[in-house]
């Protein structure tokens, strides 16, 4: 018999988000700006960081800093890709507006099965960016080729700078 892990909360899938979103801009990302772009204290990032650390899904040097292990990175990359799928989807076949998407996409990315996102991505094409023009992690959680090209590693990891 083998036991499943549980789910990583909302929470957990949100600082990883975050995680990876500063990475782009500075790397490793400090407990501060992750504090301060999450808006929490300091305190609430440290101890978060701490957990993501024994979960594996990310490493931590005191003073020196945090980054995404590949199992940290991937669900980054799976939310990103949920949120922007979702965008689209609320845009382009419901009809929302889309300085609505966002937040509704937000509140959806969390929920949203594996199965679900497979459908929406064919449903939608296969789409490679979201109504706002960000790249879409492909299925493989891949940049598109055109994203992926821009330039270095750190383009390559986050090729678009990271508002939504």
């Amino acid at each position: 018999m083998t036991v499943e892990k549980p789910a990583l909360t909302d929470a957990i899938q949100d600082y990883l988000r975050e995680i990876y979103k500063l990475g782009s801009e500075e790397d490793p990302v400090s407990v501060t700006a992750l504090a301060k772009r999450l808006g929490v204290s300091p305190a609430s990032a440290s101890a978060m960081v701490k957990k993501l650390a024994a979960l594996g899904l990310a490493e931590h040097r005191p003073y020196g800093g945090v980054t995404l292990t590949a199992a940290g990175e991937r669900v980054a990359l799976e939310i990103i890709r949920h949120h922007r799928l979702l965008e689209l989807y609320l845009a382009e076949t419901l009809g929302l507006d889309i300085d609505d998407v966002h937040d509704e996409a937000e509140r959806l990315e969390h929920a949203i099965s594996e199965e679900l996102e497979a459908k929406i991505d064919r449903a939608l094409g296969y789409p490679t960016h979201d109504p706002h023009g960000d790249p879409i992690p492909d299925r493989d959680l891949k940049w598109p080729q055109s994203a992926a090209a821009a330039s270095s590693r750190r383009a390559k990891r986050s090729p678009r700078s990271f508002t939504r």
